[in-house]
């Protein structure tokens, strides 16, 4: 599988498992085993849209791109200009 083909199935699944659909593929390694993709999630949405509540999924896939673990990894208001990691 290609590394689109991996971010966007490992997005999908991701999408089936919360019930909430991606906003974006933030970030996508090759490790040992698979892929380690980031995904964005809108998890509460608010008026403005810039105060939305925003969730970084990290999803582990394995070789052939079956999703094999998630965690979120940090919340974030849409608005909110930085990187904290």
């Amino acid at each position: 599988m290609s590394a689109a083909e991996v971010a966007g199935r490992a997005a999908a699944e991701l999408a089936e498992l919360l019930g909430r659909p991606p906003e974006s593929i933030v970030s996508l390694d090759r490790t040992d085993d698979g892929w380690r993709v980031g995904v964005e999630v809108l998890e509460t949405r608010r008026i403005p849209d810039t105060a939305d509540v925003l969730a970084e999924y990290e999803v582990e896939t394995d070789q052939r791109g079956e999703l094999v673990g998630y965690r979120r990894i940090r919340r974030y208001a849409r608005g909110r200009v930085g990187d904290d990691r």
